[in-house]
């Protein structure tokens, strides 16, 4: 396993998956480091792509050679176009998918990319050396450095939102903060 990467990607998310695949797609030695491989690009309780805001970022991420369009079509269930009875600029394109084959097709997906490793570990500090953030420490102890590294900002992991009186949060989902602290520190001005 490689120690070095031009990119190191954290977070298994949609954001993830999408700046893991564009980083390795344009050449780039690409680590994706997830908590679970199992979860990768694991859709909401609404697994739902597309819509009047989102459909508009999905079709841009399109455009740029992202994969969300195509994950989305794979695994689409219902295909539906909103906003039918309002002019052609409010129309837009929404898939109801398939949780589970929408997370494997992005597994599949991105197992299928060249230039890009995974490694199935909980970021817990950043490496920082003369005040440039070089690389990531993981949980088991490994080091990862890069050139460049992206971060995906879980923020429901790191705050409990309050719905009706009643904490919501993805209780199967270990918190992924342990870096956050240490990144914050390092952001600061």
């Amino acid at each position: 396993m490689k120690k070095e990467y031009d990119v190191i990607v954290v977070g298994g998310g949609h954001a993830g998956c999408e700046a893991a695949a564009a980083a390795a797609n344009l050449g780039s030695e690409t680590l994706l480091i997830t908590m679970n491989m199992d979860t990768i690009a694991q859709m909401s309780c609404n697994p739902a792509m597309g819509g009047v805001a989102k459909g508009q970022i999905v079709r841009e991420i399109d455009a740029l050679g992202g994969y969300s369009g195509i994950i989305s079509d794979k695994s689409a269930i219902q295909f539906k176009m909103l906003n039918r009875s309002k002019g052609p600029a409010m129309w837009s394109p929404r898939t109801q998918n398939d949780r589970m084959l929408f997370s494997k097709e992005w597994r599949l997906m991105l197992e299928q990319t060249e230039n890009l490793d995974f490694w199935q570990d909980m970021v817990v500090g950043l490496l920082v050396e003369k005040d440039v953030c070089v690389g990531v420490k993981t949980q088991i102890g490994v080091e990862f450095k890069a050139k460049s590294n992206t971060y995906k900002w879980y923020f429901f992991k790191r705050f409990n939102p309050y719905w009706r009186k009643t904490i919501w949060r993805r209780k199967s989902w270990r918190s992924s903060f342990g870096w956050f602290n240490g990144a914050i520190n390092f952001f600061r001005v």
